[in-house]
């Protein structure tokens, strides 16, 4: 029997993971996916995580891959109208490079990601929990951590509420595409009057950008499928460089706005964490780095229960404390989603509104010039 099953191989489950494993606590990871993915995804490291790494062991590993500091370009209609600094606290990385510093280092506390593996079933009693395999296995944990994702199998096979509201309508698409010819020392920015636009963000490490658009619809107003061929008519029509052809998609996504949260967060020895305890806008780029901290958080809960000789009491305290931080989470990205998208209506304007800090909200008011002194007509 091992101490701790993790389900789900994200940022958050490989987190707890590592900080288990560096604990001495026994831990498997299993994974339903069949391999590692290579998607930007969620592409940005807040202090708070990198904390987290520091404690883990890899933060230099993931600073020596990402980048800070990269400058906002803006457009509007077509026209560069500003540059904006970037956020020198946080790190830009791609968030498949994250997670495979986190495998990179799990492996050397000696534990791999089982892949192929999906959760069918799960049954506890009072000395720990069994979760069945789709595949008839069946793995003996004292306490198991879901960590699988909005889409969550471990929050649905315990019957646990996700609270909230999704939207019909997509409000983006995304990928990661190459685009020879465009400078990628810039974020990309093009925004129009009407409120549409397309951004492109070089990726540490790679020759890709993470694009990221408002939806093509087709005639009836319906959402097209996101598409390299859709991906360049978006492009064409917001960034007007005709020289820049977008090639070799390696992810192609769509999004849309899903705000979230589970009804509790522990059912006996199951736990949630991350994305299936919680889901909200991407403003701020607060989704994998909560999870980070929610992982943090239940690592040394369950620690503290396994070698320390604390009482359930801790876990308890871990529910109620991520609970409270998954719905003023949910709140605040809110505001700072409607900032942005009310932001980019202006020109200059861009993804910065949804920072902790928005320069141009913070920048002092200008000092008034001296009044020329008035001198009589000779």
């Amino acid at each position: 029997m091992t101490d701790v099953l993790i389900a789900g191989s994200g940022p958050t489950g490989l987190t707890l993971a590592c900080d288990l494993a560096r604990r001495g606590i026994a831990v498997r990871v299993v994974e339903q996916r069949e391999a590692p993915h290579r998607e930007s995804r969620g592409k940005g490291l807040r202090c708070s995580s990198l904390k987290v790494f520091e404690e883990l062991g890899i933060a230099e590993r993931v600073r020596a891959t990402g980048r800070t500091g990269l400058v906002l370009r803006k457009y509007f209609d077509g026209d560069h109208v500003s540059d904006t600094p970037g956020d020198d606290d946080g790190l830009l990385i791609g968030q498949w490079q994250i997670e495979e510093a986190l495998r990179d280092r799990l492996a050397e506390l000696g534990v791999r990601v089982e892949y192929g593996a999906r959760l069918a079933a799960i049954r506890q009693d009072a000395a720990g929990v069994e979760a069945e395999l789709a595949d008839g296995r069946v793995i003996r944990a004292g306490y198991l951590a879901g960590c699988d994702g909005g889409s969550s199998t471990t929050r649905k096979l315990l019957g646990i509420p996700f609270e909230g509201h999704t939207a019909q309508e997509e409000a983006m698409v995304l990928g990661d595409v190459r685009a020879p010819g465009l400078s990628r020392e810039f974020w990309h920015q093009w925004f129009t009057a009407e409120g549409g636009g397309i951004l492109l963000c070089p990726m540490p490490g790679t020759d890709s950008f993470q694009l990221q658009a408002v939806p093509e619809t087709d005639e009836r107003g319906t959402a097209r499928p996101p598409s390299l061929e859709g991906f360049q008519r978006l492009f064409d029509r917001y960034a007007r460089m005709p020289g820049i052809r977008l090639a070799d998609p390696t992810w192609l996504s769509s999004w849309r706005i899903n705000v979230r949260v589970a009804a509790r967060i522990r059912e006996g020895r199951v736990f949630l964490a991350g994305d299936a305890a919680h889901v909200h806008p991407i403003a701020g780029g607060l989704g994998m780095n909560t999870g980070i901290e929610d992982a943090a958080a239940l690592g040394r809960a369950l620690a503290a229960v396994l070698t320390g000789g604390a009482g359930a009491e801790v876990l308890e305290a871990y529910a109620a404390e991520r609970l409270a931080v998954a719905a003023a989470v949910v709140a605040d990205t809110a505001q700072r989603y409607e900032r942005v998208v009310e932001a980019v209506r202006t020109p200059g304007r861009g993804t910065e509104a949804g920072r902790d800090r928005d320069p141009y909200e913070l920048a002092p008011e200008p000092e008034p010039e001296p009044e020329a002194e008035q001198r009589p007509e000779p």
